[in-house]
């Protein structure tokens, strides 16, 4: 015996479900806007502490002591390190070559366009 419900038990029994599928969604609503707001109030006061905190601090702290001056090495460090070539510490002078002079048989060639 299946129990017979009339059309007006239908319709009522439909309006409910609506209602409380509306009651839901308002809740849904309401609890994600509560939790955007609350959100926010964290973040401003996140914020607010940071730029107290950062009011306070001394911003370029003097120093006390004079910095001492690194010592200048005059070698290469890669080749103290092994990875280069060893070059020498003075310059190497050309050795005193006399340079020919250009004549005819071994001057430039000219562009006559």
């Amino acid at each position: 015996m299946a129990e017979d419900i009339s059309e007006t038990e239908a319709a009522d029994i439909k309006r409910g479900a609506a209602r409380a599928q509306a009651a839901q969604r308002l809740q849904v609503g309401l609890f994600g806007l509560g939790g955007m707001i609350l959100l926010i109030g964290v973040a401003n006061i996140i914020m607010n502490q940071a730029l107290e905190a950062e009011a306070t601090v001394v911003p370029e702290a003097a120093a006390t002591v004079a910095p001492k001056e690194a010592p200048t090495s005059a070698s290469d460090p890669l080749a103290d390190a092994g990875v280069g070539p060893d070059l020498p510490s003075e310059p190497l002078k050309p050795p005193a070559e006399k340079v020919p002079a250009l004549g005819p048989t071994n001057a430039p060639p000219t562009n006559t366009d």
